[in-house]
C-alpha cells in the first residue's frame, strides 16, 4: 500500500526498545508506520506474554479492530528495537480513506492480505508440529530469526525457549 498518501499528516516519533505503544484493553487512536525498527503484538495470558505478530520497516501497525470500531484492543503493541515511527491519528486516517475510493480499496486489499496471513498462522498451529512451524517461519520470514530475540520467536511459535533451542540444534 502506498503509505506516502498519508505523509502530510504524519508526525514522527522515536521510541526506544521495549516501549509499549498500545496496551491491551485500551482503545487504539494511532496508526504507526515503521520507518526504522521492529515491533511486535502480544497478548497477556495469565501474566505470560504470547507474541502474535512481528512488524518491520515499511509495515503499518495498529490494533485495526480497535482503531476502526473504538473497542478495546485485544492485544498490546511494543517496540523490540529502537524505532523511528510515522504516526497518524484515527481521525486523519478515516478522513483520507473516506475521501479517496482508491485508497479505501487499497486499504481493504491490505487488510485481506493481513487476514490471509493470520489464517495461515492459525491453521499452522492446528496442523503442524513446532518443528514444522519453525521451518515455515525460516522459509517465509528469515529476517525474523535474524532480528528478533529467541524468546519472542518461541512465544510466537507456541513453544518454550528451551524447545526452540532444541529445534534449532537439530538443523
Amino acid at each position: 500500500m502506498p503509505w506516502n498518501i498519508f505523509s502530510p499528516f504524519f508526525k514522527q516519533v522515536e521510541a526506544p526498545a521495549r516501549t509499549i505503544l498500545l496496551q491491551e484493553g485500551k482503545i487504539s487512536k494511532t496508526m504507526y508506520f515503521i520507518e526504522k525498527g521492529c515491533l511486535r503484538t502480544w497478548v497477556n495470558n495469565d501474566g505470560k506474554e504470547i507474541t502474535t505478530q512481528f512488524f518491520f520497516e515499511g509495515d503499518s501497525v495498529s490494533s485495526i479492530e480497535s482503531f476502526r470500531t473504538n473497542q478495546p484492543s485485544l492485544y498490546s503493541i511494543e517496540t523490540i528495537e529502537p524505532c523511528v515511527l510515522q504516526t497518524i491519528t484515527q481521525k486523519e486516517f478515516q478522513m483520507i480513506v473516506e475521501q479517496s475510493p482508491d485508497i479505501k480499496k487499497q486499504f481493504e486489499e491490505h487488510l485481506f492480505k493481513r487476514l490471509f496471513q493470520a489464517q495461515q498462522l492459525f491453521f499452522s498451529y492446528l496442523k503442524n508440529s513446532p518443528q514444522q512451524r519453525y521451518e515455515e517461519l525460516l522459509a517465509q520470514y528469515p529476517h525474523i530469526v535474524q532480528r528478533v530475540p529467541q524468546h519472542y520467536i518461541a512465544s510466537y511459535l507456541g513453544i518454550t525457549s528451551v524447545s526452540l533451542s532444541r529445534i534449532r540444534n537439530r538443523r
